[in-house]
């Protein structure tokens, strides 16, 4: 998935669209999309706006739009290419964990997996890595809703 494709799916736009690609996904048949998974990519760039003020002279991304790059990751890891345009809203997230910095230069993979979901509700799980560092994970629990503006 390229980032035509993901601007298709996701409302998001610059600056706010935390994910570059799709390099990975597997879809699960039927009506349950539990198992569902995306591998998907963030290039982190000095260019990105934040790092103006996050901090001077040490640039560090922020541990909440990383989690908005996750909770992105994870809505992609939702959908499947049949699917209305949907909403997808962070309802809450459970057992968010930052290990290590992300800088510039860094690119972010985000693993996410559906393990539990019903109706418009689900749960998905989610690890950040740079390189092979595991840098974030965290659960969350989004609830989906049909967009009526068609973005």
């Amino acid at each position: 998935m390229d980032h035509k494709a993901i601007l298709k799916v996701l409302p998001h736009r610059y600056p706010f669209l935390l994910v570059d690609r799709v390099i990975d996904a597997h879809r699960t048949e039927g009506g349950s999309r539990v198992g569902q998974t995306v591998t998907a990519l963030k290039n982190v760039t000095f260019n990105e706006p934040f790092f103006n003020g996050h901090f001077p002279g040490e640039p560090v991304m922020p541990g909440v739009l990383i989690i908005e790059a996750m909770a992105q990751a994870g809505a992609l890891a939702h959908h499947r290419p049949d699917d209305e345009l949907l909403n997808f809203m962070i309802g809450s997230v459970q057992e968010a964990k930052f290990r290590k910095k992300v800088v510039p230069g860094d690119q972010l993979i985000m693993k996410a997996e559906v393990i539990q979901g019903r109706n418009s509700r689900h749960k998905i799980e989610i690890k950040t890595y740079v390189k092979e560092d595991l840098v974030a994970q965290a659960t969350f629990l989004a609830v989906s809703s049909s967009r009526k503006d068609g973005l």
